[in-house]
């Protein structure tokens, strides 16, 4: 899995004014917790480098440099501003290499599915799936491959099998499907008359 290095600085708990003066200054205020952090790191990020891992599809391994301290972490949580959508406090979650880490990938579908080539419509209704594996085994993203998608079928997560790979997400949940068009019926209906 890709990695992105985010340089932040330590800060102290502090009231509501300072955090506002922070965000003004084009900070945003975080928190890192997780394995092998004893007590929470209180930090602050700068704005753009931030919206580099939280404005993107794509998943990564956060290599944070806290005035010269350094930890692996995922991106956890963002609380944004409810107007401006802007991010207001950042968690982050420390992660080692010899523990399993829990990270939402992106899915990357592939292939021509059969159903669409009979005048299906394909709906991708799942773009990231939470799974857990160990750092040396996390993937940029899941591959789906939809060749052997049928008409009115459709491929869930519990579907999904890679090696060394544990997929958290529900397995019920549809990742996608082809739905029967007007078109496919049509065509459905034309074949199955005699004659024709």
């Amino acid at each position: 899995m890709k990695t992105f290095q985010l340089a932040g600085k330590a800060r102290e708990l502090s009231n509501k004014q300072a955090v506002k003066t922070l965000r003004r200054e084009g900070g945003v205020p975080c928190i890192l917790y997780g394995e092998g952090v004893k007590e929470n790191v209180v930090f602050s990020v700068d704005k753009k480098e931030l919206g580099q891992i939280i404005y993107t599809p794509f998943a990564y391994i956060i290599e944070l440099n806290i005035d010269g301290k350094k930890y692996l972490a995922t991106f956890h949580d963002v609380q944004y501003h409810p107007v401006t959508d802007e991010p207001l406090h950042v968690d982050f979650l420390a992660v080692t290499a010899d523990k399993p880490v829990a990270i939402a990938v992106p899915i990357e579908i592939t292939g021509v599915s059969e159903g669409v080539r009979q005048g299906g419509k394909l709906q991708q209704t799942t773009r990231k799936l939470k799974i857990s594996a160990n750092l040396k085994d996390l993937p940029d993203s899941i591959v789906v491959d939809i060749s052997n998608l049928m008409l009115g079928k459709t491929i869930v997560a519990g579907d999904i099998k890679y090696d060394n790979i544990q997929v958290l997400t529900s397995k019920n949940t549809i990742i996608c499907s082809v739905k029967m068009t007007r078109a496919a019926i049509g065509a459905a209906a034309a074949a199955a008359t005699p004659g024709k």
